[in-house]
């Protein structure tokens, strides 16, 4: 027995409120009769625009494993001193002459 590809048994499925029912029991969904009717037909529409991708010719091209061309694009890992501890310090609502001033988020029992 010759068994279909997953996208392929879609083509040769009905798409109507049973199908919805089987799907929405799998999901643990609950849908009204007329939401059922509105997915059974944007179902439709989005197995025939899977379907309109069939069209496309893809003869002689290469599968991609990646997007881009380019490999591990990496920066230099460098500490720049932007603004001195100072001025750091002077933007903190709470600050010691060194470190900043936080509120305890720990309580010692």
């Amino acid at each position: 027995m010759q068994r279909l590809h997953p996208v392929a048994y879609l083509y040769c499925m009905k798409v109507d409120v049973a199908l919805i029912d089987r799907l929405s029991n799998l999901a643990k969904l609950r849908f009204e009769q007329d939401e059922k009717e509105d997915l059974a037909g944007k179902l439709e529409s989005i197995i025939g625009f899977v379907d309109k991708l069939q069209e496309v010719p893809v003869q002689g091209i290469e599968p991609l494993i990646h997007m881009g061309d380019a490999v591990n694009v990496w920066r230099d890992d460098a500490v720049h001193m932007e603004i001195t501890k100072e001025e750091a310090l002077k933007n903190a609502p709470l600050a010691d002459s060194d470190y900043f001033k936080v509120p305890k988020v720990l309580k010692k029992k």
